[in-house]
């Protein structure tokens, strides 16, 4: 099957036909809200600040919270 990319050939095509977009590493469509996939981005995003903390933790010889300045 083809997809159909002028608005005239759009108007003959069945709800299922319409191409839908796609993440490049999952087949679920973007979406907002409470998907599974923004819940993969924000868990990537989580892994990415933890794998940063600890860095900071690691170079810094300190915590973090001591490090921010949050703790005393």
């Amino acid at each position: 099957m083809t997809l159909a990319t002028t608005p005239e050939s759009m108007q003959n095509l069945t709800p299922t036909e319409h191409p839908v977009a796609r993440s490049a590493t999952t087949n679920d469509p973007p979406a907002f809200g409470w998907s599974a996939y923004a819940e993969r981005v924000n868990g990537r995003f989580a892994m990415v600040g933890f794998a940063a903390v600890l860095l900071i933790e690691a170079l810094s010889g300190d915590t973090f919270l001591h490090w921010a300045g949050l703790v005393p």
